[in-house]
């Protein structure tokens, strides 16, 4: 897509004020899939140099925004964490080619909040925090599950940045698992919820995403009966917080998130017993 109102690409290296118009730029996947008429400079964040992927002194795992989901997805292959597999089962959610995996970045994903987005699904599961850094050069952190507040809507201010989202170790630690469906063999994802088993007191957190319009995140401190994920789930989501587009109609998501959460709900609650 040309974006024929932007008159300056500015390198983010550079500081300079925030004005109207201005849109920060990293892979470029959504801005450039349709018209952006607001748009008059971007402010491009590729040259940062933010290192994709880290692990930090406590156990906890740094993503920059910047980095891409190709970059995650071969970082998360020498990942010795027993939640490594959910980075790649995440990543494949996308259903995106070779060409949309090196440039679309996780940053770029959460700040869309997109009820589908494979990267909010990933980072609200494993209890990830962002960093954002205003124009003043303040600093706050958010919980991922917070920061989406809708579809397609997130707790940014203007002319604030999405600097990183740390996952931390004990939820790194935790055994997942995994469920997507789509209304396509390869369609936009309809519902995708995850369970994550904390390995030292063996509470169990559901979350549901795609389905809903933003994500919902459930904490039982004691293996829960198939009845408490189904009440939790449904007490969660309020009236006419089921996603509804072409991908699924609410009363399907609703359906599909629940028996997802049910099937997840069994796998590890099942393997703990034995």
């Amino acid at each position: 897509m040309d974006l024929n109102t932007v008159a300056e690409i500015r390198d983010a290296r550079r500081p300079a004020p925030w004005r109207p118009g201005d849109a920060w730029l990293g892979g470029g996947t959504y801005l450039f899939s349709e018209p952006q008429p607001h748009l008059r400079r971007l402010v491009d964040l590729s040259r940062m140099g933010w290192t994709p992927a880290q692990r930090l002194p406590d156990g906890s795992l740094e993503i920059a925004a910047t980095c891409t989901v190709a970059q995650l997805s071969r970082y998360a292959r020498d990942l010795i964490a027993p939640a490594a597999p959910l980075f790649e089962q995440c990543c494949r959610a996308f259903l995106a080619s070779f060409k949309i995996w090196n440039m679309a970045t996780v940053g770029g994903n959460l700040c869309n909040g997109l009820p589908a987005g494979p990267m909010i699904s990933l980072t609200a599961a494993l209890d990830g925090t962002c960093l954002l850094i205003a124009q003043d050069g303040s600093l706050r952190r958010v919980k991922v599950a917070d920061f989406i507040t809708g579809a397609g809507r997130k707790d940014l201010a203007e002319g604030e940045l999405l600097r990183s989202v740390t996952l931390p170790a004990r939820a790194l630690a935790c055994r997942t698992a995994f469920r997507q469906v789509s209304l396509y063999g390869l369609g936009r994802s309809a519902a995708l919820v995850i369970g994550t088993l904390d390995p030292v007191d063996h509470s169990l957190t559901v979350t549901v995403t795609a389905a809903t319009v933003r994500p919902v995140r459930l904490w039982f401190p004691l293996p829960p009966t198939a009845d408490a994920v189904r009440a939790a789930v449904e007490g969660a989501v309020a009236d006419g917080s089921w996603f509804d587009d072409i991908h699924g109609l609410p009363e399907w998501r609703r359906h599909m998130a629940l028996r997802l959460a049910e099937e997840i709900r069994r796998e590890l609650t099942e393997e703990e017993r034995r």
